[in-house]
Protein backbone atom coordinates (compact mmCIF):
# COMPACT_ATOMS: atom_id res chain seq x y z
CA UNK A 1 0.00 0.00 0.00
CA UNK A 2 1.81 3.88 -0.80
CA UNK A 3 2.23 5.97 2.32
CA UNK A 4 1.47 9.43 2.67
CA UNK A 5 4.84 11.13 2.41
CA UNK A 6 8.10 10.90 0.74
CA UNK A 7 8.98 7.24 1.45
CA UNK A 8 9.80 5.79 -2.11
CA UNK A 9 11.29 2.28 -0.63
CA UNK A 10 9.39 0.15 -2.07
CA UNK A 11 10.21 1.56 -6.02
CA UNK A 12 11.79 0.00 -8.36
CA UNK A 13 14.42 2.54 -8.32
CA UNK A 14 14.00 5.02 -5.02
CA UNK A 15 17.02 7.19 -5.62
CA UNK A 16 16.12 7.93 -9.19
CA UNK A 17 13.05 10.09 -8.12
CA UNK A 18 12.63 12.62 -5.60
CA UNK A 19 9.67 15.36 -4.50
CA UNK A 20 12.28 18.46 -4.25
CA UNK A 21 13.76 19.71 -1.64
CA UNK A 22 11.13 22.80 -1.48
CA UNK A 23 8.39 20.09 -0.47
CA UNK A 24 10.37 17.67 1.64
CA UNK A 25 8.73 19.61 5.00
CA UNK A 26 5.62 19.24 3.28
CA UNK A 27 5.55 15.65 2.82
CA UNK A 28 7.03 15.36 6.32
CA UNK A 29 3.73 16.82 7.50
CA UNK A 30 1.80 14.76 5.88
CA UNK A 31 3.38 11.95 6.58
CA UNK A 32 3.50 12.60 10.41
CA UNK A 33 -0.51 13.40 10.04
CA UNK A 34 -1.17 10.24 8.35
CA UNK A 35 0.12 8.35 11.53
CA UNK A 36 -1.61 10.05 13.57
CA UNK A 37 -4.80 8.63 11.98
CA UNK A 38 -3.62 5.12 11.60
CA UNK A 39 -3.38 2.56 9.47
CA UNK A 40 -4.95 3.49 5.37
CA UNK A 41 -7.80 0.94 4.83
CA UNK A 42 -10.65 1.05 2.26
CA UNK A 43 -12.03 -2.05 3.39
CA UNK A 44 -15.84 -2.59 2.36
CA UNK A 45 -18.61 -1.88 5.05
CA UNK A 46 -22.00 -2.28 4.40
CA UNK A 47 -22.62 0.40 2.77
CA UNK A 48 -21.68 3.95 1.81
CA UNK A 49 -21.07 7.07 4.75
CA UNK A 50 -23.65 8.74 3.02
CA UNK A 51 -23.20 12.12 5.14
CA UNK A 52 -20.42 12.41 3.09
CA UNK A 53 -21.49 11.08 -0.30
CA UNK A 54 -25.12 11.29 -0.52
CA UNK A 55 -25.41 13.35 -3.93
CA UNK A 56 -29.14 13.84 -3.25
CA UNK A 57 -29.69 18.04 -2.56
CA UNK A 58 -25.97 18.21 -2.78
CA UNK A 59 -23.58 20.66 -4.58
CA UNK A 60 -20.32 20.21 -4.41
CA UNK A 61 -17.69 23.11 -5.00
CA UNK A 62 -14.04 24.44 -4.88
CA UNK A 63 -12.35 27.66 -5.85
CA UNK A 64 -9.42 25.82 -7.29
CA UNK A 65 -8.19 26.68 -10.51
CA UNK A 66 -7.03 23.15 -10.34
CA UNK A 67 -9.71 20.16 -9.63
CA UNK A 68 -9.72 16.88 -10.66
CA UNK A 69 -12.65 14.48 -10.75
CA UNK A 70 -12.06 10.63 -10.31
CA UNK A 71 -15.27 8.36 -10.72
CA UNK A 72 -14.94 4.73 -10.49
CA UNK A 73 -17.36 2.38 -12.02
CA UNK A 74 -18.25 0.02 -8.56
CA UNK A 75 -20.40 -2.83 -10.04
CA UNK A 76 -19.39 -6.21 -10.22
CA UNK A 77 -17.91 -6.55 -13.66
CA UNK A 78 -15.26 -3.94 -12.09
CA UNK A 79 -13.64 -7.04 -10.07
CA UNK A 80 -11.00 -5.80 -7.76
CA UNK A 81 -10.28 -2.64 -9.75
CA UNK A 82 -11.44 -0.05 -7.55
CA UNK A 83 -9.94 -1.42 -4.26
CA UNK A 84 -6.33 -0.85 -6.17
CA UNK A 85 -7.31 2.48 -7.52
CA UNK A 86 -7.97 3.94 -4.06
CA UNK A 87 -4.96 1.92 -2.97
CA UNK A 88 -2.96 4.33 -4.65
CA UNK A 89 -4.66 7.99 -3.54
CA UNK A 90 -1.24 9.60 -1.88
CA UNK A 91 1.04 8.70 -4.83
CA UNK A 92 -1.96 10.15 -7.22
CA UNK A 93 -2.01 13.41 -4.52
CA UNK A 94 1.35 14.02 -3.58
CA UNK A 95 2.60 13.44 -7.62
CA UNK A 96 -0.16 16.35 -8.94
CA UNK A 97 -0.15 18.90 -6.12
CA UNK A 98 3.98 19.29 -7.30
CA UNK A 99 2.82 19.56 -10.00
CA UNK A 100 0.08 22.20 -8.73
CA UNK A 101 -0.19 22.95 -5.36
CA UNK A 102 -3.75 24.20 -5.73
CA UNK A 103 -5.07 21.15 -6.97
CA UNK A 104 -8.35 19.55 -5.03
CA UNK A 105 -10.09 16.57 -5.72
CA UNK A 106 -13.34 14.81 -5.80
CA UNK A 107 -14.24 10.75 -6.15
CA UNK A 108 -17.14 9.59 -7.16
CA UNK A 109 -18.37 5.65 -7.57
CA UNK A 110 -21.09 5.12 -9.94
CA UNK A 111 -23.61 2.04 -10.45
CA UNK A 112 -26.38 1.08 -12.22
CA UNK A 113 -29.86 3.19 -10.58
CA UNK A 114 -31.93 0.03 -11.80
CA UNK A 115 -30.04 -2.77 -9.56
CA UNK A 116 -28.46 -0.87 -7.01
CA UNK A 117 -29.17 0.86 -3.89
CA UNK A 118 -26.30 3.35 -3.88
CA UNK A 119 -25.44 4.30 -7.96
CA UNK A 120 -23.99 7.53 -7.19
CA UNK A 121 -21.99 8.32 -4.46
CA UNK A 122 -19.75 11.74 -4.88
CA UNK A 123 -17.88 13.46 -1.99
CA UNK A 124 -16.58 17.09 -1.78
CA UNK A 125 -13.91 18.75 -3.10
CA UNK A 126 -10.70 18.36 -1.00
CA UNK A 127 -6.82 17.97 -0.42
CA UNK A 128 -4.00 16.10 1.65
CA UNK A 129 -5.05 13.40 4.08
CA UNK A 130 -8.63 14.62 3.99
CA UNK A 131 -8.73 12.40 1.02
CA UNK A 132 -9.04 9.49 2.81
CA UNK A 133 -11.91 10.36 5.20
CA UNK A 134 -13.48 10.26 1.60
CA UNK A 135 -12.54 7.63 0.15
CA UNK A 136 -13.06 5.82 3.42
CA UNK A 137 -16.78 6.79 2.87
CA UNK A 138 -17.64 5.40 -0.98
CA UNK A 139 -18.93 2.03 -1.36
CA UNK A 140 -18.59 0.14 -4.87
CA UNK A 141 -21.41 -2.11 -3.93
CA UNK A 142 -20.38 -4.60 -6.74
CA UNK A 143 -23.99 -5.10 -8.38
CA UNK A 144 -24.71 -3.79 -11.47
CA UNK A 145 -27.78 -4.76 -14.15
CA UNK A 146 -27.77 -7.56 -15.99
CA UNK A 147 -26.95 -5.51 -19.32
CA UNK A 148 -24.09 -3.49 -20.66
CA UNK A 149 -24.92 -0.20 -19.43
CA UNK A 150 -24.36 1.31 -15.89
CA UNK A 151 -26.04 5.23 -15.03
CA UNK A 152 -23.05 6.77 -15.89
CA UNK A 153 -25.38 9.43 -17.33
CA UNK A 154 -27.08 9.99 -14.28
CA UNK A 155 -23.48 10.91 -12.45
CA UNK A 156 -23.15 13.22 -15.58
CA UNK A 157 -26.20 15.15 -15.15
CA UNK A 158 -25.09 15.36 -11.52
CA UNK A 159 -21.43 16.82 -12.42
CA UNK A 160 -23.22 19.39 -14.64
CA UNK A 161 -26.23 20.84 -12.81
CA UNK A 162 -24.33 20.52 -8.91
CA UNK A 163 -20.62 20.58 -9.56
CA UNK A 164 -19.49 24.26 -9.21
CA UNK A 165 -15.68 25.40 -10.38
CA UNK A 166 -16.21 28.80 -10.68
CA UNK A 167 -12.00 29.32 -11.05
CA UNK A 168 -11.37 26.47 -13.16
CA UNK A 169 -8.90 26.78 -16.05
CA UNK A 170 -7.46 23.66 -16.35
CA UNK A 171 -10.47 21.42 -15.02
CA UNK A 172 -10.42 17.67 -15.07
CA UNK A 173 -12.98 14.60 -15.07
CA UNK A 174 -11.69 11.16 -15.63
CA UNK A 175 -13.90 7.97 -15.31
CA UNK A 176 -12.49 4.70 -14.69
CA UNK A 177 -15.49 1.97 -16.17
CA UNK A 178 -16.05 -0.47 -18.54
CA UNK A 179 -19.44 -0.13 -19.67
CA UNK A 180 -22.16 2.29 -21.96
CA UNK A 181 -24.18 4.78 -20.50
CA UNK A 182 -28.10 4.58 -20.38
CA UNK A 183 -29.24 6.45 -23.94
CA UNK A 184 -31.64 8.81 -21.64
CA UNK A 185 -31.48 10.12 -18.30
CA UNK A 186 -34.68 9.11 -16.44
CA UNK A 187 -36.85 12.24 -14.20
CA UNK A 188 -38.03 9.37 -11.90
CA UNK A 189 -34.04 8.78 -10.46
CA UNK A 190 -32.88 11.88 -10.87
CA UNK A 191 -35.72 13.04 -8.20
CA UNK A 192 -35.40 9.83 -6.16
CA UNK A 193 -31.29 9.87 -6.22
CA UNK A 194 -30.41 13.41 -6.92
CA UNK A 195 -33.89 15.00 -5.26
CA UNK A 196 -34.50 17.51 -8.88
CA UNK A 197 -37.27 17.45 -10.76
CA UNK A 198 -37.16 17.10 -14.41
CA UNK A 199 -40.49 17.87 -16.97
CA UNK A 200 -39.09 15.15 -18.78
CA UNK A 201 -36.01 12.76 -20.01
CA UNK A 202 -33.11 14.46 -21.48
CA UNK A 203 -30.97 13.01 -24.03
CA UNK A 204 -27.81 12.14 -22.28
CA UNK A 205 -25.62 12.52 -25.35
CA UNK A 206 -25.98 15.89 -25.22
CA UNK A 207 -25.59 15.91 -21.07
CA UNK A 208 -21.78 14.59 -21.88
CA UNK A 209 -21.26 17.04 -24.38
CA UNK A 210 -22.12 20.05 -22.30
CA UNK A 211 -19.82 18.95 -20.05
CA UNK A 212 -17.21 18.82 -22.44
CA UNK A 213 -17.21 22.33 -22.82
CA UNK A 214 -16.34 22.76 -18.72
CA UNK A 215 -13.95 20.00 -18.29
CA UNK A 216 -11.55 18.34 -19.96
CA UNK A 217 -13.08 14.58 -19.82
CA UNK A 218 -11.66 11.01 -19.79
CA UNK A 219 -12.93 7.59 -19.95
CA UNK A 220 -9.73 4.99 -18.60
CA UNK A 221 -11.76 1.51 -19.91
CA UNK A 222 -11.16 -1.76 -18.56
CA UNK A 223 -12.06 -4.09 -21.68
CA UNK A 224 -15.29 -5.95 -21.93
CA UNK A 225 -14.72 -9.11 -24.04
CA UNK A 226 -17.31 -9.37 -26.83
CA UNK A 227 -18.68 -5.76 -26.68
CA UNK A 228 -15.48 -3.63 -26.55
CA UNK A 229 -16.67 -2.26 -30.19
CA UNK A 230 -20.35 -1.19 -29.26
CA UNK A 231 -18.78 0.73 -25.94
CA UNK A 232 -15.93 2.86 -27.32
CA UNK A 233 -18.10 3.77 -30.00
CA UNK A 234 -20.42 5.36 -27.77
CA UNK A 235 -18.22 7.09 -25.73
CA UNK A 236 -15.84 8.24 -28.57
CA UNK A 237 -19.15 10.20 -29.14
CA UNK A 238 -19.90 11.39 -26.33
CA UNK A 239 -15.84 12.87 -25.44
CA UNK A 240 -14.03 12.54 -28.21
CA UNK A 241 -11.93 10.01 -30.44
CA UNK A 242 -8.54 10.61 -28.04
CA UNK A 243 -10.64 10.93 -24.57
CA UNK A 244 -10.96 6.73 -24.58
CA UNK A 245 -8.09 5.27 -23.09
CA UNK A 246 -7.94 1.57 -23.17
CA UNK A 247 -6.46 0.11 -19.60
CA UNK A 248 -5.41 -3.41 -19.35
CA UNK A 249 -4.24 -3.78 -15.94
CA UNK A 250 -5.78 -2.27 -12.59
CA UNK A 251 -2.24 -1.48 -10.87
CA UNK A 252 -2.16 0.84 -13.96
CA UNK A 253 -5.26 2.65 -13.72
CA UNK A 254 -3.99 5.32 -11.52
CA UNK A 255 -0.66 5.56 -13.67
CA UNK A 256 -2.65 6.46 -17.03
CA UNK A 257 -4.93 8.87 -15.01
CA UNK A 258 -1.62 10.68 -13.49
CA UNK A 259 0.12 10.41 -16.92
CA UNK A 260 -2.76 12.47 -18.52
CA UNK A 261 -2.61 15.26 -15.94
CA UNK A 262 1.00 15.43 -16.02
CA UNK A 263 0.67 15.77 -20.25
CA UNK A 264 -1.92 17.92 -20.59
CA UNK A 265 0.19 20.53 -17.65
CA UNK A 266 3.39 20.16 -19.70
CA UNK A 267 5.00 17.72 -16.83
CA UNK A 268 5.39 14.91 -18.71
CA UNK A 269 8.73 14.21 -18.31
CA UNK A 270 8.52 14.21 -14.47
CA UNK A 271 6.05 11.77 -14.76
CA UNK A 272 7.69 9.75 -17.24
CA UNK A 273 10.91 9.88 -14.39
CA UNK A 274 8.37 9.20 -11.32
CA UNK A 275 6.80 6.20 -13.62
CA UNK A 276 10.05 4.66 -14.13
CA UNK A 277 11.67 4.56 -10.58
CA UNK A 278 8.64 3.09 -9.62
CA UNK A 279 7.80 0.15 -12.12
CA UNK A 280 9.37 -2.68 -13.90
CA UNK A 281 10.00 -2.10 -18.09
CA UNK A 282 6.75 -3.78 -18.81
CA UNK A 283 4.65 -2.04 -16.58
CA UNK A 284 6.27 1.77 -17.69
CA UNK A 285 5.63 -0.06 -21.86
CA UNK A 286 1.74 -0.91 -21.19
CA UNK A 287 1.24 3.17 -19.56
CA UNK A 288 3.15 4.64 -22.65
CA UNK A 289 1.17 2.60 -24.39
CA UNK A 290 -2.53 3.97 -23.09
CA UNK A 291 -0.96 7.36 -22.99
CA UNK A 292 0.52 7.62 -26.97
CA UNK A 293 -2.50 9.30 -28.30
CA UNK A 294 -3.77 11.57 -25.28
CA UNK A 295 -2.95 15.36 -26.36
CA UNK A 296 0.10 17.23 -25.40
CA UNK A 297 -0.17 20.42 -22.94
CA UNK A 298 -3.77 22.61 -23.19
CA UNK A 299 -3.69 25.64 -25.06
CA UNK A 300 -5.27 28.45 -22.62
CA UNK A 301 -8.56 27.94 -20.83
CA UNK A 302 -11.32 25.65 -20.11
CA UNK A 303 -12.88 28.91 -19.31
CA UNK A 304 -13.24 30.15 -23.43
CA UNK A 305 -15.55 27.36 -24.25
CA UNK A 306 -18.34 28.19 -21.91
CA UNK A 307 -20.42 31.49 -20.90
CA UNK A 308 -19.38 31.93 -17.53
CA UNK A 309 -16.48 30.10 -15.81
CA UNK A 310 -15.91 26.89 -15.71
CA UNK A 311 -19.35 25.58 -14.34
CA UNK A 312 -20.46 29.30 -12.44
CA UNK A 313 -24.48 30.01 -11.95
CA UNK A 314 -24.39 31.68 -15.14
CA UNK A 315 -24.07 28.07 -16.87
CA UNK A 316 -26.97 27.09 -18.63
CA UNK A 317 -29.28 24.79 -16.12
CA UNK A 318 -30.43 21.23 -16.97
CA UNK A 319 -33.52 21.27 -15.28
CA UNK A 320 -35.10 24.60 -16.62
CA UNK A 321 -37.56 24.23 -19.71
Amino acid sequence: MYSWGDDTKTWKKPSSYDYGSARAPYLEDLAKEAETKGPRSYALGKGPKLELVDPKGKTISTKSEDPVILAVDGTGSMQHWPAEIFDRLPLLYQTLSKYRPGVELSFSVIGDAAADQWPVQVTSFGKEIALDDYLKALHPEGGGGPGIRESYELWAYFMQEHCQTPNAISPFLIIMGDEKFYEKIDPAQVQHYLGDKLQGALDAMQVWQKLTQRFDIYLLRKPYPGHDEEITAQWKEAVGGQKVIPVYDPMRVVDVAMGIVAKRWGQFGDFELNLASRQEGGAVATVMQSLRYVPEAAMGSMKSKVEGKGGSKKSKSLTKP
